[in-house]
């Protein structure tokens, strides 16, 4: 069946209850690459209990658990293996990241766009703390490929590249041949990001690293490269996934800084290709 706007559009995907602790935020900030300098400060306190910090990307975690319910949305009938996450924001409602919390996390559809070639479906996600404190609102932004064409709106246009100039700051971030396999216990089990046979049926010649691993590399890089290892500076971050990093491959992530804002450019060193594009950190 075509997709319905008219019926998906306000339905709810999820509403999940999920608790973190600081073990969490340390396995998160490892498979993120934090601590390849055991003993740097700056490092420890993204990996260490005792002046434990939290990168803002993390609230992507407790937001990702309700996206699951859009196999279940009425209006959308689509093939799960043409799914494609094209986008991701997060605003991030709270001065700062708590290292240990138990939240309430209801997502629902915001809006369906007709592409042509794909229905573009946009899940709005509100994160809120145990006495209702608003956490974070993320925003995924899936291409459903194939389901295009249904004579939908095609939504807003345009994407904020960055500057022309050369970069403020270059960022080249490592990656571990394992590092698909640590960021997998996060929760998002695809084996596309661990199972060669099953890489190898999209067309890959390993498992491929998570879109939302390289999101927090490059928040990683921002932060500790622009705002001095400031988390709590972020107020909001959001970027398109435009290419593939095989693990072990470096991430170079190009930072221009123009007032309350970040403009990212991320590409794969060895491959020479994009990694995330129209991507801008808000500060506060």
């Amino acid at each position: 069946m075509p997709v319905d706007p008219g019926r998906a559009v306000g339905a709810v995907v999820g509403d999940v209850t999920t608790t973190w602790d600081e073990d969490e935020v340390i396995l998160y900030h490892l498979a993120l690459g934090a601590g390849a300098d055991p003993v740097a400060p700056g490092e420890l306190e993204y990996c260490y209990e005792a002046r434990l910090k939290v990168l803002p990307s993390f609230g992507v975690l407790p937001a990702q658990a309700t996206v699951a319910g859009l196999f279940n949305v009425p209006g959308l009938s689509f093939n799960p293996m043409l799914l494609l996450h094209g986008e991701q924001e997060i605003e991030v409602l709270t001065a700062r990241v708590p290292t240990a919390a138990t939240v309430r996390s209801v997502g629902r559809v915001a809006a369906v766009y007709d592409k042509g070639k794909a229905a573009l479906v946009v899940i709005e996600v509100e994160t809120a703390g145990g006495s209702g404190e608003p956490m974070f609102r993320n925003r995924f932004s899936l291409f459903l490929r194939g389901e295009g064409g249904f004579g939908g709106d095609p939504g807003p246009k345009g994407a904020e590249a960055p500057p022309e100039e050369a970069p403020d700051l270059v960022v080249e971030s490592p990656t571990l041949p394992q590092q698909a396999l640590l960021y997998r216990l996060l929760g998002d089990k695809n084996p596309l990001h661990a199972d060669p046979a099953f890489a190898a049926l999209g067309g890959f010649e390993r498992p491929i690293l998570h879109g939302l691993c390289s999101y927090g590399i490059a928040c990683k890089a921002a932060v500790d490269g622009m705002l001095g290892g400031d988390t709590a500076a972020v107020a909001g971050y959001r970027a398109r996934f435009a290419g593939v990093v095989t693990p072990g491959d470096t991430i170079v992530t190009s930072m221009w800084r123009r007032g309350d804002r970040i403009h990212l450019a991320a590409a794969n060193k060895e491959k020479g290709t994009p990694v995330l594009a129209n991507a801008v950190v808000t500060l506060r």
